[in-house]
């Protein structure tokens, strides 16, 4: 069952009349409420905040990276583990073709259902999964693959067991390897991208988020009780944070916001589906032109020029 949020409900009452309306085979009335429901999608969805957009990208029924895998690959083969000390079932590394393209991806997953997200860790990595991550571009730079990066978490684990182990070794480690590494890389937001643990995997050619996706250096709730002490301060600080993606594009800080469809990727996941493979395969054709001197060259003096401004 499709779960709505509090500004969606407009959408979904004119949904289920619809269904409604074509049970009773009603075309008439169906035609008449579909444009409707592009009336209220186009205004709901184009005076959206910054907290809805929180919301939206946090959303139950937003896809994961799995979904896209599994609907990006004509086939595929899961790699594991980080050869040192386990496999990270939050970090999922999948090796195979779209369309004619040899493709290496490197996602969050954060599971749905109590089950999977134990299973999964909430989509929280731990160091032995940006190891894993790390291994794997490295063999994508062996030979060649093209490399895309889904980034889709709240933050990286912070637990006593991943801070034994050299979390933020970890995380600093895939920064300065995957700053050089030598073959095409692509990092696209799909949901959440939280502080470190999004970094960690967001570091490449292209750095891109869906149009209602996140990325933040601290949670809105974090910086409301660190700012604040008081929760209700959560919209207050997703505004001031600046963590959508219109706001991180005007900042410099991304290459490019996907256009994804504008009802939102968890009401069409096919669409989101295409609008990712799109954007990835016209980016791989467009980095192609380029030597690896230059393109490393790109990916160097967009790294260093963060941060920087004028008076």
């Amino acid at each position: 069952m499709a779960t709505y949020l509090d500004f969606e409900q407009k959408i979904c009452q004119i949904q289920e009349d619809i269904i409604a309306a074509e049970v009773r085979y009603d075309h008439h009335a169906v035609n008449i409420l579909k444009q409707d429901l592009d009336k209220e999608v186009l205004q709901t969805y184009s005076n959206l905040s910054p907290y809805q957009e929180l919301q939206l990208a946090r959303h139950a029924d937003r896809p994961y990276a799995l979904d896209y895998i599994n609907a990006l690959f004509d086939t595929k083969y899961e790699l594991h583990g980080d050869r040192h000390f386990r496999d990270d079932l939050s970090i999922i590394c999948y090796l195979g073709m779209i369309g004619d393209e040899r493709v290496m991806i490197i996602g969050e997953q954060k599971g749905r259902g109590t089950k999977n997200k134990l299973k999964r860790n909430f989509g929280m990595p731990n160091p032995e999964g940006y190891r894993k991550a790390l291994r794997m571009a490295k063999m994508a730079e062996k030979f060649k693959i093209p490399l895309l990066m889904l980034i889709d978490t709240p933050g990286a684990y912070p637990g006593l067991g991943a801070e034994e182990r050299n979390q933020s070794e970890a995380i600093a480690r895939n920064l300065l390897e995957l700053s050089n590494l030598n073959t095409i890389s692509i990092s696209v937001v799909i949901g959440e991208g939280g502080s470190g643990g999004a970094l960690a995997i967001g570091v490449a050619d292209r750095l891109a988020m869906m149009r209602y996706s996140v990325f933040s250096v601290i949670s809105p709730e974090g910086c409301s009780a660190i700012l604040w002490n008081d929760p209700a301060k959560v919209e207050a600080a997703t505004k001031a944070l600046k963590i959508t993606s219109e706001d991180l594009k005007s900042l410099d800080l991304i290459d490019d916001v996907i256009d994804e469809p504008l009802i939102g990727a968890h009401r069409d996941k096919a669409g989101a589906v295409t609008a990712v493979k799109e954007y990835f395969l016209s980016q791989v054709k467009e980095l192609r032109k380029l030597s690896d001197a230059e393109r490393l060259e790109k990916r160097y003096n967009r790294l260093v020029g963060v941060g920087q401004f004028s008076e």
